[in-house]
């Protein structure tokens, strides 16, 4: 019980530490457009795999979304969504998730609502800066 008591407090205070600009340069977020939106029923949570076009530079990644609840499979199909890049893939049961897919959490606690463009005049691969 200990043990998950000051896991719990390190975990508050990293969200609470501040970071260098130089540490924020290292994220390399960047516009994918989504080209294949599957279930994942094996997911612990509900979740969708979304196969995402990043363009040339980056190419196709995969990743592991929970955005049931927030969005369908129709919906994501097409969609323009905000991605960290370089992280390291995560195994999510027997999916590799390569990106991080960015999202907020939806009012109704069901899902996360994904970050996409306002605009669609952003082009796939762009870096957020």
């Amino acid at each position: 019980m200990k043990k998950i008591l000051i896991r719990m407090k390190d975990e508050v205070a990293n969200k609470n530490m501040t970071i260098t600009f130089e540490d924020f340069e290292k994220i390399d977020i960047r516009v994918g457009k989504v080209i294949e939106a599957e279930d994942f029923p094996e997911a612990r949570n509900p979740a969708f795999k979304l196969t995402i076009d990043f363009g040339p530079e980056v190419g196709v990644k995969r990743s592991s979304v929970q955005a049931v609840g927030a969005h369908t499979k129709e919906e994501l199909c097409g969609m323009l969504v905000c991605c960290v890049v370089n992280f390291p893939k995560k195994r999510v049961a027997n999916f590799d998730s390569e990106v991080l897919t960015l999202g907020f959490k939806n009012t109704a606690d069901i899902g996360w609502v994904l970050i996409t463009p306002a605009k669609g005049s952003v082009e796939i691969g762009s870096t957020l800066r």
